[in-house]
């Protein structure tokens, strides 16, 4: 008989976990509260246009890379169309206050050279910083595809210190320090809390090189979900877990609620929803008190408001990168906190497949704290009043007047706007006030913020982006994790590399 598993949550940490699962020969069943599974790597369409609602920008997939080798271990990275940023700038950073723009190069060598090119006074500081970026790195074995056998990593104190303290022991120039933590809105940093790991991961992951989905994201959350049922199991879209049943430290069953009220038991259980949410759901006789306490007390990472822009036929070029936009140095630690808003924003032009000269549809993400839309937490979509409609409407506007400054006559490019504020991020993802990257990391109390993929329960599992690091880069890592806890430990990594030894790709 086959192991069962039911995973709470069809995004793409309980995608992930199930394929590899499956892989492994379980029979798992995905519980998803959405119409469509899929989470961040979720679509929707307007006028035709189809928009990625979370995932927008990718690595790992260069050769050797951790996603490009976790994929051809599940046997679907044939099935992916993935377009390579320009070699010679995956990304750009304008300041309007002096109107420099800073073009960052693709891959490491290119990317050291983009930095030393306009800062030639700070090339040691540049070449050791990136050494110092990579060494860190390596100090994960998960993130290497490693085998390993320690629970928690052993961390340097480099690793550790704050990510803003890191950069600046390194450079002097207070311009190229704020350029250095540019990806700060990729991972919702804090000055002073942020460690170190989680700025060298994410850079490190994205200076390999960067990666977009051709068409939509929505291509890989089809790719694991056809995984999971080609292997005899199940994604349930519209299946709401309403309760988990925990008796004598195990889940007997869950039961969703609404049109697929139905109860499911399994031999395994693992949670990919936010683990408030979770609390939520097993009652406050699962977990010790203690246990619930600090999960609610958690420091989560700041929301975000979003547009989705269809423009004109003909009139805005396609960009093969992505663009950040700062009011000013000195800011980037701090765009969540500024009065003025948006102090900072990024902005991108998804490809289609067989993409032209022009593009028909654009991303404009904003970091935006819940506290801006807290007097509306009690609406639910469609249902907030016409207050909220006006403030959403001005934000737009907002962020429109500030795409103004970098292309004068941007309103008149675009045919129509589509927009989600945090209130929208918290009702999809089901996550604690709109976070858009889970609980946030604190050197000051780095143990209290990580979650380890075991809980007291003990046939229950967590994974996700509440555990360890957060989106493309860490979550299909966590879904190798809790994949062993029921595995056996390196079992998984090791078939992963022996695929990629014997067969790269196919």
């Amino acid at each position: 008989m086959k192991q069962t598993a039911v995973i709470i949550g069809g995004g793409m940490g309980g995608l992930f976990t199930g394929a590899i699962l499956a892989r492994e020969g379980y029979c798992v069943t995905v519980l998803e509260k959405n119409a469509v599974a899929g989470g961040g790597l979720q679509t929707f369409e307007r006028c035709g246009e189809r928009f990625d609602t979370g995932l927008h920008i990718v690595g790992g997939f260069g050769e050797g890379g951790t996603l490009r080798k976790i994929c051809a271990y599940l046997g679907i990275l044939n099935r992916l169309n993935v377009r390579r940023c320009d070699e010679d700038c995956a990304d750009s950073l304008t300041y309007l206050s002096d109107s420099s723009t800073y073009r960052m190069g693709n891959g490491r060598e290119n990317f050291e050279a983009s930095l030393i090119g306009r800062f030639p006074g700070e090339a040691v500081g540049i070449h050791a910083y990136i050494d110092a970026l990579y060494a860190i790195s390596q100090e994960f074995d998960i993130y290497n595809l490693r085998n390993s056998n320690e629970l928690v990593p052993s961390l340097s104190a480099d690793a550790l210190m704050p990510a803003d303290a890191f950069i600046a022991r390194y450079v002097e120039d207070v311009r190229l320090r704020d350029i250095l933590a540019y990806m700060n809105p990729m991972y919702g940093g804090v000055a002073g809390h942020t460690p170190a790991y989680v700025h060298a991961l994410l850079n490190v992951f994205f200076i390999n090189g960067q990666y977009r989905f051709e068409g939509s994201s929505r291509q890989l959350a089809d790719a694991l979900c056809d995984v999971i049922e080609s292997s005899g199991g199940r994604v349930l879209a519209g299946a709401a877990v309403e309760r988990v049943v925990v008796e004598d430290h195990s889940v007997r069953y869950v039961e969703t609620v609404g049109g697929m009220k139905c109860r499911y038991a399994a031999d395994s259980y693992i949670s990919a929803v936010h683990p408030c949410e979770l609390l939520r759901l097993t009652g406050e006789k699962a977990f010790p008190k203690a246990y619930r306490t600090r999960l609610a007390e958690l420091p989560n990472s700041y929301s975000a408001f979003s547009l989705f822009l269809v423009m004109k036929e003909g009139v805005f070029p396609y960009i093969n990168h992505t663009c950040y936009c700062q009011d000013d140095y000195g800011m980037v630690w701090n765009h969540a906190e500024s009065e003025a808003w948006p102090t900072g924003l990024m902005y991108m032009t998804p490809p289609e497949v067989n993409q032209g000269q022009w593009a028909r549809r654009m991303n404009i993400n904003c970091i935006m704290r819940f506290d801006e839309v807290r007097r509306w937490e009690l609406t639910t979509v469609g249902h907030r009043g016409p207050e909220y409609a006006v403030w959403k409407r001005r934000r737009v506007e907002d962020v429109i007047s500030k795409m103004e400054q970098i292309y004068p006559g941007f309103r008149d490019m675009i045919e129509e706007v589509y927009a989600a504020s945090p209130l929208t991020v918290r009702d999809y993802y089901h996550t604690k006030e709109g976070s858009i990257y889970g609980y946030r990391k604190d050197c000051e109390n780095i143990m209290q913020t990580q979650l380890p993929v075991y809980t007291k329960v003990h046939n229950l599992y967590l994974t996700g982006q509440n555990v360890n690091l957060h989106g493309i880069c860490g979550v299909p890592l966590t879904a190798i994790m809790t994949a062993e806890a029921l595995v056996g430990r390196n079992k998984i990594i090791e078939k992963i590399n022996q695929n990629y030894r014997n067969h790269g790709e196919n």
